[in-house]
Protein backbone atom coordinates (compact mmCIF):
# COMPACT_ATOMS: atom_id res chain seq x y z
CA UNK A 1 0.00 0.00 0.00
CA UNK A 2 2.84 2.85 0.90
CA UNK A 3 5.32 1.81 -2.24
CA UNK A 4 2.27 2.16 -4.25
CA UNK A 5 1.42 5.43 -2.86
CA UNK A 6 -2.11 4.28 -2.76
CA UNK A 7 -4.60 7.25 -0.94
CA UNK A 8 -7.46 4.79 -0.55
CA UNK A 9 -8.41 1.31 -0.99
CA UNK A 10 -11.47 -0.11 -2.93
CA UNK A 11 -12.21 -3.97 -2.34
CA UNK A 12 -13.91 -6.03 -4.77
CA UNK A 13 -16.50 -8.93 -4.53
CA UNK A 14 -13.75 -11.56 -4.25
CA UNK A 15 -13.72 -14.39 -1.65
CA UNK A 16 -10.02 -14.08 -0.45
CA UNK A 17 -10.81 -10.11 0.40
CA UNK A 18 -13.69 -11.27 2.36
CA UNK A 19 -11.55 -13.89 4.41
CA UNK A 20 -9.09 -11.32 4.89
CA UNK A 21 -11.61 -8.42 5.69
CA UNK A 22 -10.51 -7.39 9.19
CA UNK A 23 -6.78 -7.84 7.94
CA UNK A 24 -7.69 -5.68 5.26
CA UNK A 25 -9.56 -3.31 7.20
CA UNK A 26 -6.37 -2.98 10.11
CA UNK A 27 -3.87 -2.57 7.37
CA UNK A 28 -5.60 0.62 5.93
CA UNK A 29 -6.39 2.05 9.29
CA UNK A 30 -2.73 2.02 10.53
CA UNK A 31 -1.73 2.98 7.03
CA UNK A 32 -4.90 5.96 6.99
CA UNK A 33 -6.35 4.79 3.78
CA UNK A 34 -10.25 5.30 3.68
CA UNK A 35 -11.63 1.92 2.54
CA UNK A 36 -14.37 1.49 0.14
CA UNK A 37 -15.93 -2.25 -0.20
CA UNK A 38 -18.90 -4.03 -1.65
CA UNK A 39 -20.96 -5.31 1.66
CA UNK A 40 -21.53 -4.19 5.07
CA UNK A 41 -19.42 -7.00 6.75
CA UNK A 42 -16.49 -5.41 5.47
CA UNK A 43 -17.75 -2.01 7.24
CA UNK A 44 -18.07 -3.77 10.42
CA UNK A 45 -14.83 -5.48 10.14
CA UNK A 46 -13.67 -1.67 10.35
CA UNK A 47 -13.86 -0.36 6.33
CA UNK A 48 -14.89 3.21 5.88
CA UNK A 49 -17.55 2.73 3.15
CA UNK A 50 -20.08 0.26 1.28
CA UNK A 51 -22.15 1.57 -0.83
CA UNK A 52 -23.79 -1.88 -2.87
CA UNK A 53 -27.00 -3.61 -3.66
CA UNK A 54 -28.74 -5.20 -1.17
CA UNK A 55 -27.65 -8.62 -0.55
CA UNK A 56 -30.31 -9.71 1.31
CA UNK A 57 -33.44 -8.37 -1.53
CA UNK A 58 -31.37 -10.23 -4.22
CA UNK A 59 -31.53 -13.31 -1.61
CA UNK A 60 -35.49 -12.71 -1.43
CA UNK A 61 -35.77 -12.49 -5.13
CA UNK A 62 -33.48 -15.39 -6.27
CA UNK A 63 -35.63 -17.74 -3.73
CA UNK A 64 -39.05 -16.43 -5.56
CA UNK A 65 -37.00 -17.42 -8.85
CA UNK A 66 -36.04 -20.77 -8.27
CA UNK A 67 -39.91 -21.41 -6.37
CA UNK A 68 -41.11 -20.47 -10.01
CA UNK A 69 -38.49 -22.69 -11.78
CA UNK A 70 -39.38 -25.95 -9.32
CA UNK A 71 -42.86 -24.99 -10.10
CA UNK A 72 -41.97 -25.37 -13.63
CA UNK A 73 -41.72 -21.92 -14.90
CA UNK A 74 -39.15 -22.09 -17.86
CA UNK A 75 -35.99 -19.57 -17.03
CA UNK A 76 -35.91 -18.21 -20.45
CA UNK A 77 -39.29 -17.37 -19.93
CA UNK A 78 -38.51 -15.25 -16.89
CA UNK A 79 -37.91 -11.77 -17.34
CA UNK A 80 -33.83 -10.66 -15.85
CA UNK A 81 -34.23 -8.26 -13.25
CA UNK A 82 -31.97 -5.41 -12.09
CA UNK A 83 -31.26 -4.75 -8.76
CA UNK A 84 -33.09 -1.42 -7.62
CA UNK A 85 -32.26 -0.90 -3.46
CA UNK A 86 -28.60 0.34 -3.03
CA UNK A 87 -27.13 0.71 0.36
CA UNK A 88 -24.77 3.40 1.82
CA UNK A 89 -23.11 2.37 5.11
CA UNK A 90 -20.24 4.28 6.91
CA UNK A 91 -18.13 3.42 9.51
CA UNK A 92 -18.05 6.48 12.11
CA UNK A 93 -15.53 4.99 14.01
CA UNK A 94 -13.51 4.38 11.47
CA UNK A 95 -13.83 7.88 9.88
CA UNK A 96 -12.72 8.70 13.12
CA UNK A 97 -9.69 6.78 13.21
CA UNK A 98 -8.91 8.24 10.12
CA UNK A 99 -9.24 12.07 11.42
CA UNK A 100 -12.60 12.30 8.72
CA UNK A 101 -14.87 14.31 9.14
CA UNK A 102 -18.01 13.18 7.62
CA UNK A 103 -20.08 15.69 5.46
CA UNK A 104 -23.89 15.74 7.13
CA UNK A 105 -25.39 15.27 3.89
CA UNK A 106 -23.49 12.21 3.43
CA UNK A 107 -24.60 10.89 6.73
CA UNK A 108 -28.69 11.90 5.85
CA UNK A 109 -28.42 9.21 2.61
CA UNK A 110 -26.89 6.66 4.65
CA UNK A 111 -28.69 3.73 6.06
Amino acid sequence: MLKARMQAVVVNAESLFYRGKERIAKLAITRRLPTCVWVRELVDAGALVSYSVDQRGIGRRVAVYVDRILKGEKPADMPVEQPTKFGLIINLKTGRALGLTIPQTLLLRAD
